[in-house]
Parts: structure tokens; C-alpha cells; sequence
């Protein structure tokens, strides 16, 4: 999973907001692949749905960070 900096209190409030938001939607996918559940996103301007097994990849590939 993503580490913030050690200097993330000095960090722009947007900045500090985004990575947040980043850390969040990881947990979700996580959250989600773990549970063989899919979710459903925005791709192209159409709604999508990502299987569980699609998101076991992501999965994956977020906690070897």
C-alpha cells in the first residue's frame, strides 16, 4: 500500500487531500477483491463493473507497493 512522505504535514492541503482520497479507493479494492465482490466503475463515460477476480489483480499488485 502507499506510504505517505515523512513530510506530509508540510504538504499542500489538495495534495494531502488526493492522497487520501488514493489511500481510500485502494482499501475499497482491496476490501472488495478479499471478499470475491466487484465494484463498479467509470470508464469512458460509461459505468462499468470490475469482477472480483479483475480485482484481485489490483489487488495484488497494490499490497506488493
Amino acid at each position: 500500500m502507499t506510504k505517505p512522505p515523512a513530510n506530509v504535514l508540510e504538504l499542500p492541503l489538495e495534495v494531502r487531500a488526493e492522497m487520501a482520497m488514493k489511500a481510500a479507493v485502494e482499501k475499497v479494492i482491496i476490501d472488495r477483491a478479499c471478499r470475491g465482490l466487484s465494484i463498479h466503475v467509470m470508464r469512458d463515460g460509461k459505468i462499468v463493473e470490475l469482477s472480483g477476480e479483475a480485482l484481485q489483480a489490483e489487488a495484488d499488485r497494490i499490497l506488493k507497493e
